[in-house]
């Protein structure tokens, strides 16, 4: 069949060009918006968020699962925790509930505005200072050191719902949600992060110097600092100022995130892309940050809001925002509306249209 070209154009997003064209074969019209990956870097300087096409998972049985027992009983011992916490709210201190609320959207800014839109996809580039309070938020988050989260984020946009991809939806809730922290890596995942271009992240000393001592800056910031606070200054009982603003907070921030990579793969719908698997999930988002537009995300990893609604349901775009306005931020990624517009009537599946 002869398709013929009638018309071209072509915008310019904040991170390239794009250029939609539109053929028509009889009464049938096929518009493909043609992403030219060295365009989608930008001033980026990296492509190893977007999804490699051309990776293909191996033949033959999987590999055994080979269980962490460590991980196993720790994270049994956390929820515990997290739930005898939760007997003690009633006997808290307004103020003790308070600061429990400051630490959860502190270390939630440390995954979301820090090691999420800045050191994994950078989206924006932030100052020295802004970089130093997104690390310090980031150890009080305790889900890996900056490094060793950027390397397995990247993996997964770059070998989404693929062997390669750490916490693979298509295995399931359990093990997006958490299961994939309680059993080793599959080969692929430890394969493909190997071959990965880090460098950037090598490169800048804030992140190496708290890979260097993350342990200790987690002792420090998710556990001790939120303890001692409220029995300190307003003489909380100690039992109380370690599980609700430590372990529950802890708790209640690993699940937030692991909802966007379980819930937000699985529930809601899908404008931007139907062939892919990450759906738009406001609720997600509520506990998240902003970090359930997960069906806009996987197709624009590189908008520093990962969504095109601005500041509904996403706090983390406000703070972002915020620091942009006094100056500890600059050079937010976007992506024009014409864009967005032509994906959705080419690849969306139609939900778009009830708005």
């Amino acid at each position: 069949l002869l398709f013929k070209e009638f018309s071209s154009t072509s915008s310019t997003t904040a991170v390239g060009t794009v250029t939609s064209r539109v053929s028509r074969n009889g009464n049938a019209i096929t518009e493909k918006d043609l992403l030219n990956h060295e365009d989608l870097a930008g001033d980026r300087g990296m492509v190893d968020d977007i999804f490699d096409e051309t990776y293909r998972e191996k033949e033959g049985p999987k590999p055994p699962l080979r269980y962490v027992w460590r991980n196993i009983i720790l994270m049994s011992l956390l929820h515990l925790g997290a739930l005898f916490a939760l007997t003690l709210i009633p006997s808290a201190k307004i103020q003790t509930l308070a600061w429990a609320v400051l630490c959860f959207v502190v270390s939630a800014l440390g995954i979301t505005a820090g090691s999420h839109r800045l050191w994994s996809h950078r989206s924006y580039k932030a100052t020295l200072p802004l970089r130093i309070f997104l690390t310090i938020a980031n150890s009080m988050a305790f889900q890996n050191d900056i490094y060793e989260w950027v390397r397995d984020h990247r993996v997964h946009h770059k070998f989404s719902e693929t062997d390669a991809d750490p916490h693979n939806a298509m295995r399931g809730f359990f093990f997006s949600h958490i299961g994939w922290l309680l059993v080793r890596k599959h080969p692929d995942v430890i394969e493909k992060g190997q071959k990965l271009d880090l460098s950037d992240i090598k490169a800048d000393k804030v992140v190496m110097f708290q890979r260097r001592y993350y342990k200790p800056s987690v002792v420090l910031l998710c556990f001790t600092l939120p303890a001692v606070v409220p029995w300190y200054f307003w003489d909380e009982s100690i039992v109380i100022s370690f599980f609700i603003p430590a372990i529950l907070r802890y708790a209640l921030g690993l699940n937030a995130t692991w909802l966007v990579n379980s819930a937000a793969h699985m529930f809601g719908n899908r404008p931007y892309d139907q062939n892919i698997n990450p759906r738009e999930n406001p609720l997600v988002s509520l506990g998240a940050l902003g970090e359930g537009f997960h069906n806009y995300h996987h197709t624009f990893p590189y908008d520093y809001s990962t969504s095109e609604f601005g500041w509904r349901f996403n706090l983390t775009t406000a703070f972002i925002d915020l620091m942009c306005l006094l100056g500890l931020a600059s050079d937010r990624k976007k992506v024009s509306k014409e864009v967005i517009l032509a994906r959705k009537m080419r690849t969306g599946d139609g939900s778009h249209k009830s708005g």
